[in-house]
């Protein structure tokens, strides 16, 4: 077998090797039916029970209440944008955004196509955003038909570490980027969404997690197949599922309850971005990260060299190393180490070692 690459792409992400092996064992023939999972109808006996055994696994892993259902979507995170507003933002109403990065401003765009929004928060300054907005700085408007916020920015390497306070007012949040990565209360949120590229398996399916009082405020005159009410009712079968990416999200939240389920997630989580952090900060006249410690996120850090020549030597050489992806985002520039729950932590003690190495011969 081919030598894995250290991969810290911030997405399409690092899958656990369990579950990539486990796919590859049973790819010809899917637990001796004689055929492969991605011919397998979406209808069928077999298909169905890997469907089920993933939603199971959801809400043991995370811990979902009975009350809130679960959804296989399409589209990406990109098409949520689109589909909250379309569902929830009736005439006469206005949503409020917390605007903290370039997808919280991607799915505001959306909104405002769609009906009346507003800014609950908004922490870009010079052109860039470099914290989250402190709890006293969240403005929701109590007659607002929801709050959307972005619970991690993979572009910033900001994260919300606590959840807003958003009353009567249903709060929806963008996971995309960091579901699962640690425990959570779901019933904090009216929806949540999240791609599932980042923690959760390949491209191709988009989670959905919706609080079923929620489904009877949907609009019903938009077309039936966008309505979160369709979806839910047809048990996100209402056409042809993304089977094999669904059937991967199973096989990696397998491998997330072997591993310990969410606890041992966050364990894990906070040692390397802890790892990787303390080497920024012990460095600080070599690297340096724009972001305020208190919004630092753990799945996406983020840091500067001193010049954008150093850089992108430092990626060249990484690259060398068998640690790729580790461009930061065509928009800021930069190194960005993207630590999502499949990333080993002996790939960041990897990378912290190079990150020395480079500082003491290019600094």
């Amino acid at each position: 077998m081919t030598q894995r690459m250290m991969n810290f792409s911030p997405g399409p992400a690092a899958l656990p090797l369990q579950a990539l092996e486990e796919a590859r064992a049973e790819l010809l023939d899917f637990q001796g039916t004689g055929i492969s999972i991605l011919e397998h109808s979406h209808r069928g006996k077999d298909y169905e029970a890997v469907h089920e055994e993933a939603k199971s696994l959801l809400r043991e892993l995370l811990q979902i209440p009975s009350n809130y259902r679960i959804l296989f979507m399409q589209g990406g995170a990109a098409a949520q944008f689109a589909l909250v507003p379309m569902n929830f933002l009736h005439a006469g109403q206005s949503a409020d955004y917390i605007m903290t990065g370039v997808w919280s401003e991607k799915a505001l765009g959306e909104a405002k196509i769609l009906g009346q929004t507003r800014i609950a928060a908004d922490t870009k300054e010079e052109g860039s955003y470099r914290r989250v907005p402190r709890a006293e700085e969240i403005q929701i408007d109590p007659s607002a038909a929801y709050a959307h916020m972005t619970t991690n920015n993979t572009i910033y390497g900001t994260q919300f570490h606590y959840v807003p306070e958003s009353g009567a007012v249903p709060l929806i949040a963008d996971m995309s980027s960091d579901i699962a990565w640690k425990p959570f209360d779901v019933s904090k949120f009216g929806l949540i969404y999240a791609g599932a590229q980042k923690n959760l398996g390949p491209a191709g399916v988009t989670l959905v997690i919706v609080r079923e009082d929620l489904l009877e405020r949907v609009r019903s005159d938009i077309p039936k197949i966008f309505r979160y009410s369709t979806i839910a009712k047809e048990d996100s079968l209402q056409n042809t599922a993304p089977t094999f990416a669904i059937y991967m999200v199973r096989n990696v939240l397998k491998w997330l309850k072997g591993q310990g389920g969410l606890a041992a997630m966050e364990t894990r989580n906070r040692n390397k971005a802890a790892m990787l952090y303390d080497a920024v900060d012990s460095m600080s006249d070599f690297y340096r990260c724009p972001v305020e410690k208190a919004s630092r996120s753990t799945m996406n850090a983020v840091f500067r060299l001193p010049s954008e020549e150093l850089e992108k030597r430092f990626v060249a050489e990484a690259s060398a190393r068998r640690m790729v992806n580790l461009k930061g985002h065509r928009s800021v520039g930069g190194i960005r180490v993207s630590l999502y729950n499949a990333i080993e932590p002996a790939w960041v003690e990897s990378l912290v070692a190079f990150m020395k190495e480079f500082a003491q011969t290019q600094g």
